[in-house]
């Protein structure tokens, strides 16, 4: 087996490439895109005048609206949601991506949404009235954990898996969606 090569050092033009490629693949927030640009400064080094300037390339990006973190919160925490995660774990999940905690706020759910999700949790694992039959004392504790664990709040968790139906956890949904409307 031949020996690898060491990686090419980047220069600028090699720099705000690999960052084009990054964000043209890959939905992202500014943070991470700084995230990635140094650690491909740590793995090829810099063969370019001066010190990279890593963060000046996100600006100019979030600039040129590459980079958008506030569409990022939203989309990326509409797709936790539709998944079944609830609020704190979409909170997290943004967080861990570099998003600020304006954007955080501003991609928050509302009850409806919130409720929502947990709705699609429930049917796709079978919890509550969307199982086959009335789970016992400890598999209703292993459910309520799991709701907790996807970031659902307990009082939420807890009516949903107490509901008698599927007619009536629809209700609980509709019923939030009901509060909003004049």
């Amino acid at each position: 087996m031949a020996p690898r090569r060491p990686p090419v050092p980047l220069d600028a033009r090699r720099l705000e490439e690999l960052a084009l490629a990054y964000v043209a693949r890959f939905a992202t927030s500014a943070a991470r895109l700084a995230q990635y640009l140094r650690r491909k400064l740590r793995e090829r080094g810099w063969d370019g005048p001066g010190e990279p300037d890593a963060e000046a390339l996100v600006a100019k990006f979030v600039a040129a609206g590459y980079v958008d973190d506030a569409g990022f919160a939203r989309a990326r925490a509409s797709g936790l949601r539709r998944r079944g995660y609830g609020e704190r774990r979409v909170d997290q999940a943004l967080r861990g991506a570099g998003v600020g905690e304006a954007e955080r706020e501003a991609a928050r759910a509302g009850e409806a949404e919130a409720r929502r999700a947990a709705l699609v949790l429930a049917r796709k694992r079978g919890f509550g009235p969307f199982g086959r039959t009335r789970p016992d004392r400890e598999r209703r504790e292993k459910q309520l954990a799991a709701m907790l664990r996807a970031g659902h709040p307990l009082d939420s968790a807890r009516r949903l898996l107490d509901a008698a139906s599927e007619a009536e956890a629809l209700e609980w949904v509709e019923e939030a969606a009901g509060e909003r409307s004049p």
